[in-house]
């Protein structure tokens, strides 16, 4: 399975005189559309596992060189509240986390993602709507970024190979498998001709 990162635009903010980045790196109740391909909502304790277990690290851009933080270590800090994944990071004396930090406070940066994969979910109809509703994840990264590939709501790196096969999947073992053949068709369609 390869790694899934959501973006969304709001509160992020670099605290004070401290050095301290904090928002929420997700929000829950939102429905968010997928790529066109279908929509999901994370539910309230998708991350509680996560917090306790996972080895997470706080990056910029999710780029492993621009390391922020680690939960490992005490400079990240996260959280579930009744708005999302809240995220606490006290970023290193660097001249490039400095730098994020004047970004921030101007407004520059006003994004923050995830990176996860879904180890529990699950697809409902709704509005004529297929929605995947997101109940656990493996957590690997937060990060502040620049810009979400997807305005404000979320951008995937999946290979086209593992979005099929988590349809297939789907499909074999919902009600609804009708409407993921026909999301399936249309994935195939658009990669083949973009």
């Amino acid at each position: 399975m390869k790694i899934e990162r959501r973006c969304f635009q709001f509160d992020v903010r670099a605290d004070g005189d401290s050095p301290t980045i904090a928002g929420h790196a997700a929000v829950f109740g939102q429905e968010a559309s997928i790529a066109g391909l279908f929509f999901e909502r994370i539910e309230p304790g998708t991350f509680r596992k996560a917090i306790e277990r996972d080895d997470v690290r706080a990056l910029w851009n999710h780029n492993p060189d621009y390391v922020l933080g680690r939960n490992k270590a005490g400079t990240l800090r996260l959280s579930e509240d009744e708005k999302g994944l809240a995220v606490q990071i006290t970023p290193p004396d660097t001249q490039w986390a400095r730098d994020l930090m004047v970004s921030i406070k101007r407004g520059d940066v006003t994004q923050m993602s995830f990176g996860f994969i879904v180890t529990d979910a699950a697809w409902e109809k709704k509005d004529g709507k297929n929605v995947r509703v997101i109940r656990g994840v493996q957590l690997f990264d937060v990060s502040p970024v620049t810009f979400a590939a997807y305005e404000g709501t979320d951008v995937s790196v999946r290979s086209s190979a593992d979005v099929l096969g988590e349809l297939d999947s789907a499909a074999a073992h919902e009600p609804h498998a009708e409407s993921l053949t026909v999301i399936r068709e249309r994935f195939e369609f658009m990669r083949r001709n973009s």
